[in-house]
């Protein structure tokens, strides 16, 4: 009974050092699993010695059979706890050293459209696009559901021996999907949002522009808000960090308009990346921004007889300011030529074609204004304005192009527990075109979101 007793308590201690191996990739280098591996076999020698001892004839006034199997479970326990230890050890260790985190949200938007200058169709009815709001057409009317706001995120944190530290995030959600349809299945594919990994000050990959605060973006059940008056977007990037400044080169891409006007042209031709210098603050009152960019508009070969290259530029100021206890006013003003594509949503394009096949830049400006306020500790509600106006050359452009949009977003949000929200929201939009047409669009929008 004493011999199998022993047997029992070397086989647990043999089970509990295997799966020391296995949890958590401490034992994983080649060097522990050999120490290991060693100090198990010394044990197994231990106790198999003080076994035959036991099996032996004790001469007379030896210990007994069952000091000697005392003996050898008191030894095994004891090389355990040390074991056990040493691996307890070891992955606190590693836990201080690497971390790893999901993240992400459940979001279901419920949405009637009215538009008063026309029937719309893609991504517009997802969300508020400006440039998508028909114009100069007869009414039309539309519900939607959808839940391909929800994200998903993983992120990854690692502290180096050397004392730094390595950040990797990646995102995705299903917005602006290529894929699925509503008949069946609803089956839409998942897009890249964030991938980027940052080392020291220094961030590789893609996420928010730097040019562009994240902060001050309103909370709008919308996905954008304020889309026409925003600096909005994310690509691929280089960015270093000093302190309370930031510095960039960013994937660069030219949006054109053709001599005359006509459907927009993407140039990809750019030599040299996309500009950013930005500078933030932020204490107890709240936070401030802000940025400045500098980039080059080309097209080569991308029209027709054009060759040539602009460059463009823009400053924009944003900050959050915080009211009373818990409410705040979020803003942003921007300005600049040849912005297009990051006001907006590419509202107005970056430069237009002159009469001689050159490139000319479109000067574009955007401000918003957002109060949010708490009723209570689970209500609370959002009142937002935005505008935007384009300094268009229509000898150039031609009369279709965008002139200025403007909207209004008003909602109450109600949070029973936190991390979920339940919202309703109206908005009011408009757009306007140089020929002096317009569209209105007119939305009601009921939204339930779960963020873990």
């Amino acid at each position: 009974m004493a011999l199998k007793s022993t047997k029992k308590l070397l086989l647990s201690l043999s089970v509990a050092a295997a799966l020391g191996c296995s949890t958590g990739n401490v034992f994983a280098d080649g060097d522990r699993v050999e120490e290991l591996e060693a100090r198990i076999a010394e044990l197994e020698a231990l106790v198999g010695q003080l076994l035959r001892q036991q099996q032996e004839p004790a001469p007379a006034p030896g210990p007994s059979a069952a000091e000697i199997e005392a003996q050898a479970e008191a030894v095994a326990e004891a090389k355990m706890e040390e074991l056990l230890a040493e691996h307890r050890a070891a992955v606190a260790e590693q836990e201080h050293k690497h971390s790893y985190k999901f993240g992400g949200y459940v979001k279901t938007d419920v949405i009637y459209s009215r538009y008063s200058g026309g029937p719309s169709t893609g991504a517009g009815r997802d969300f508020y696009i400006p440039g998508t709001v028909p114009v100069g057409g007869k009414s039309q009317s539309y519900f939607d559901m959808h839940a391909k706001e929800s994200r998903l995120n993983f992120n990854s944190t690692h502290n180096l021996d050397n004392g730094a530290t390595v950040r990797a995030f990646i995102e995705m959600d299903f917005l602006l999907s290529g894929q699925g349809d509503e008949r069946v299945s609803s089956s839409w594919s998942p897009r890249i949002r964030h991938a980027f990994f940052t080392y020291n000050n220094w961030l590789f990959g893609q996420t928010w522009n730097t040019f562009f605060n994240v902060g001050a973006l309103p909370e709008n059940l919308d996905f954008v808000g304020p889309a026409e008056s925003t600096i909005f977007g994310r690509q691929p990037m280089i960015r270093y960090t000093m302190g309370n400044w930031q510095f960039a080169a960013e994937n660069s891409e030219t949006t054109i308009t053709p001599y005359g006007g006509g459907g927009r042209v993407i140039g990809d031709s750019n030599m040299m990346p996309d500009l950013v210098a930005r500078y933030n603050m932020s204490g107890d009152w709240g936070s401030f921004t802000v940025a400045g960019i500098f980039r080059e508009l080309a097209c080569d070969g991308c029209i027709a007889g054009v060759d040539d290259s602009t460059n463009g530029y823009g400053i924009s100021l944003s900050g959050k300011f915080s009211i009373g206890e818990k409410d705040d006013f979020r803003w942003m003003a921007s300005t600049g030529k040849g912005l297009g594509r990051y006001m907006g949503l590419n509202t107005a394009n970056g430069a237009v074609v002159d009469v001689n096949g050159g490139l000319e830049a479109i000067e574009s400006s955007g401000i918003f204004g957002s109060y949010r306020h708490f009723w209570n500790e689970k209500w609370r509600s959002n009142v937002t304005l935005g505008y935007l106006t384009v300094d268009n050359d229509t000898k150039l452009t031609g009369t279709g192009v965008t002139k200025k949009a403007s909207s209004l977003h008003v909602n109450l949000i109600y949070s029973p527990v936190p991390k979920m929200d339940f919202g309703i929201e109206y908005m009011r939009a408009n757009r306007e075109v140089e020929s002096g047409a317009d569209g209105d669009l007119d939305r009601f929008q009921f939204s339930a979101k779960y963020a873990f």
